[in-house]
């Protein structure tokens, strides 16, 4: 069965959510904590990563057959280009729109593109093809939520919070 159907925020917030060395824009900070922290307690657990992990394959396995083939991993990576070049303007790493991100004002869209792509690259289908297969299960998708929320805990406390987004 189907599970609801995520927003495209979610989606979003997935590839900038743990860029480490970059200052986000305070707008992300909360937009990823409106979509992952499920029970509003100010904090996202590996859990609640997991389950909207869950959710996220659940919305790009069209046949629900439990593996992403070739044709839904196509459309995953597409929905994920779209979304890194709508919050490359939105959060300002192109020069002249939204706020500045990065270490200084003067940074421009190489280098934001750049560390966005290292970290967009943990929801390619080689970071998650765990046995090689060529296809995405459920369970490794979801199993490398592990590694992903270590990525995004910045602080290393077990939960993820504003302040692990600089804020």
């Amino acid at each position: 069965m189907k599970r609801f159907p995520l927003s495209l925020a979610l989606l979003a917030a997935l590839p900038l959510a743990a860029l480490p060395g970059l200052t986000l824009a305070q707008g992300f900070g909360a937009e990823f904590m409106t979509n992952w922290d499920l029970d509003e307690n100010g904090q996202v657990t590996l859990a609640e990563v997991q389950e909207r992990r869950g959710d996220l394959f659940y919305m790009f396995d069209a046949n629900e057959d439990g593996m992403l083939n070739d044709d839904e991993y196509a459309m995953f990576d597409e929905t994920r280009a779209a979304d890194r070049e709508m919050h490359l303007e939105a959060y300002g790493s192109v020069p002249g729109q939204g706020h500045a991100m990065g270490q200084g004002q003067g940074q421009g869209m190489s280098q934001m593109a750049v560390g966005i792509d290292a970290v967009q690259d943990a929801m390619t289908r080689r970071y998650n093809d765990m046995n090689g297969d060529g296809v995405v299960t459920r369970d490794e998708f979801i199993g490398n939520g592990a590694q992903w929320f270590a990525r995004m805990d910045r602080s290393g406390d077990g939960v993820v919070t504003l302040a692990d987004f600089g804020q």
